[in-house]
């Protein structure tokens, strides 16, 4: 597995590719790890989304996980830059509960580029299990409705 850390503005982005595809994206600040064209180029999509610039990333995925969250993954990737949708209304689309809905979020291996920050409760914005917790969905949110 290839690694690649980036300087993001919620800190140090770790990056990891396998087999010609993104597998994961976290806070974990690994070791950079033979970074390869398609690291480099989701380095580079990263920091135009962060500025603004980008907003639909077009990188080749492959999260590791049920086939229930990996539904759930594709469905969240389907919600449109600076848009929401509520756990709710995810899980009847996908004939399952909320609750489920909530623990594939939590459980998204790829976050910032499938976009779990765009599902929130009926009530508010909900958690968010990424690094910064619900300070971080605040942010991603914010940056994607700009005032």
């Amino acid at each position: 597995m290839a690694v690649l850390n980036t300087v993001s503005p919620l800190g140090t982005l770790t990056i990891c590719e396998d087999g010609g595809h993104i597998v994961r994206l976290g806070w974990d600040d690994d070791a950079d790890d033979a970074p390869t064209p398609l690291l480099h180029e989701a380095a580079r999509q990263l920091g135009k989304y962060f500025a603004g610039e980008l907003t639909r990333f077009d990188l080749p995925l492959k999260p590791e996980g049920s086939d229930f969250g990996k539904r759930v993954w594709q469905a969240m990737s389907a919600i449109p830059y600076g848009e929401t949708a509520t756990y709710g209304a995810l899980a009847q689309r996908l004939g399952s509960s909320a609750r489920a809905v909530g623990g594939a979020c939590g459980a998204n291996p790829i976050p910032v580029i499938v976009p779990c920050h765009r599902v929130v409760a009926r009530s508010g914005n909900g958690g968010y299990s990424g690094h910064g917790g619900l300070g971080t969905k605040t942010f991603l949110l914010a940056l994607e409705k700009p005032a």
